[in-house]
């Protein structure tokens, strides 16, 4: 007998030496009837290492190490960038659809939410690790959607060119048939996950439905992929995200719109309640985009009435909330360029697109400003008076020359005095449920 045998046959020396790769490696003997000897000396690193598409937040996983797998970390780069792509595309989208736009300003406050409890970066994307699939999924989906366009096209030109001729009963024949295949072929690629791989091969998602269909298992595995997909999407909480947090902003902002709108004519006593509806827009245009991400932080409407606890906040981080007031109504203004005149409906997601593009970055820096402040708060570092004093005297100006600009784009805008009230900087991207 050999040492290596003689050495398996005494299991307390092996056990001592390595006890916990001994009872895995006697599992494993037992259940399958393998070598011991295989099982215990098997390199952890022969398994192949598998990227993660998202984790359980439907973040994107770390970036790899830039030297030891350059390929990774180009692969996680080229992701990261066509996943935001998709994104803004896919708000742009939502934000056009009336009702449906409630899930865009939720996506946005959970932006805010995000940022102000942990203050990282990284967590101001939380569906950009799922945005490729809906990218690959939209493009995969368009892509073949193109030849039944052409075939549908060229159909209808033969019947108007030779209404009984050869060309139109085969192309007639030719398309529901084409229509049948491809809806066919976009299913099987949807049950399989929707990767941009699932669309390009037709051939492989036939055999595979046959192999489902065989082993009986093909309802259970579509539908875990669905279910799976629409779950970390996190529709419903971030629909009542978006109607909790329209409805705070709307009542903090409803009551200084109205007097703001209330004049008709240069003179009088409206212009008196004019001024008066800007004076407090202007003190409601500081705390409001602060009040909104405190209750995305807290996820508790009765945050919008905490505003004693904001004003405490500001004291602890003044310069940071003045970066983001600047930021925020900077890119508040394109807004109503925008709507000078009005696409028609069905071109209305390439205005939100803009919208989403602007609004964005300044959800994410009052995201950052609020959890700076809460921050020093913890840390007990408060600023100086007269450091606050100065950021208070340099913040509302810049506030009431944007109320102030504000007042006319009623005058530029197709939807007059409607233009007021939208405030598209807290309420919807796009407030479809006032123009319809």
């Amino acid at each position: 007998m050999s040492d290596s045998t003689a050495q398996l046959q005494r299991p307390e020396t092996a056990m001592t030496a390595q006890p916990e790769v001994q009872e895995s490696a006697q599992a494993t003997a037992s259940e399958s009837g393998s070598p011991l000897e295989i099982t215990e000396f098997l390199s952890k690193t022969s398994a192949p290492i598998e990227i993660k598409e998202f984790d359980a937040e439907g973040r994107l996983p770390p970036f790899p190490h830039l030297f030891w797998h350059p390929l990774k970390a180009f692969a996680w780069v080229i992701r990261c960038l066509f996943g935001l792509a998709s994104l803004i595309f896919m708000l742009a989208v939502v934000s056009a659809i009336p009702v449906v736009n409630f899930l865009a300003l939720g996506y946005l406050l959970e932006v805010e939410g995000r940022l102000g409890r942990s203050g990282k970066l990284r967590d101001a994307f939380p569906l950009l690790g799922i945005a490729p699939r809906i990218g690959s999924i939209a493009l995969g989906i368009w892509l073949w959607l193109i030849p039944l366009r052409l075939l549908s096209s060229a159909a209808a030109d033969a019947s108007l060119i030779d209404p009984g001729g050869p060309a139109a009963t085969a192309l007639r024949v030719l398309t529901p048939l084409a229509w049948a295949g491809i809806t066919l072929h976009l299913c099987l690629a949807l049950a399989r996950g929707g990767s941009l791989g699932c669309f390009v091969r037709p051939l492989k998602n036939v055999l595979w439905l046959i192999g489902k269909i065989r082993t009986g298992s093909y309802l259970e595995t579509a539908s875990k992929q669905i279910r799976d997909f629409v779950s970390r999407l996190k529709l419903k909480h971030h629909f009542l995200l978006g109607l909790r947090g329209f409805a705070g902003a709307f009542l903090w902002l409803i009551i200084p719109t109205l007097f703001y709108a209330a004049a008709r004519q240069s003179e009088g006593p409206q212009i008196l309640a004019t001024v008066f509806g800007g004076f407090l827009l202007v003190l409601a245009f500081a705390w409001v985009p602060f009040l909104q991400a405190h209750f995305a932080a807290q996820n508790r409407f009765g945050a919008f009435r905490e505003l004693r606890t904001i004003r405490e906040l500001f004291r602890h981080a003044p310069f940071a909330w003045l970066i983001a007031v600047i930021l925020i109504y900077v890119l508040a203004l394109p807004l109503y360029l925008f709507k000078i005149v009005l696409p028609p409906a069905d071109a209305m997601w390439g205005v939100t697109l803009v919208f989403i593009i602007s609004i964005y970055p300044a959800r994410v820096v009052t995201g950052w400003a609020y959890g700076r402040a809460v921050r020093r708060q913890k840390a007990g570092l408060r600023s100086w008076f007269i450091t606050r004093l100065f950021v208070r005297l340099l913040m509302l100006p810049l506030i009431a020359a944007f109320v102030f600009l504000m007042f006319f784009t009623q005058f530029i805008g197709e939807e007059g005095k409607l233009e007021l009230f939208q405030h598209h900087a807290f309420l919807l991207p796009w407030p479809m449920f006032l123009t319809q």
